[in-house]
């Protein structure tokens, strides 16, 4: 069984800014052992009225994340799992985080 890609790109041949973001979508996915699947919006009604003017538009896990441009950190960051509670984050000093739970 395949599991369905968590990256979904909304896009329109000929566009250099869809070319440009499925760049970008394709080689975050890849990094991250991820899939994604590029949908065209032309000739589907619905789908050209809702993102038309906004493409390309990238959705994660059925969630819109971006329109026009794809920023490659902040893919990574919505395609990694969150971190469980109570452990130290990059960026909080460990000293610091250990006094607040021995209190």
């Amino acid at each position: 069984m395949t599991a369905e890609p968590r990256v979904t790109v909304y896009s329109r041949p000929g566009c250099h800014l869809c070319e440009e973001a499925v760049v970008v979508v394709a080689a975050v996915c890849a990094e991250l052992g991820e899939s994604f699947q590029e949908v065209s919006i032309d000739g589907d009604a619905d789908l050209e009225a809702r993102y038309g003017h906004e493409i390309p538009v990238t959705l994660v896990d059925g969630a819109q994340h971006d329109f026009w441009r794809v920023d490659p950190d902040r893919l990574r960051r919505a395609l990694r799992p969150a971190e469980p509670r109570g452990k130290a984050r990059p960026g909080v000093r460990a000293d610091r985080w250990l006094r607040r739970r021995r209190t």
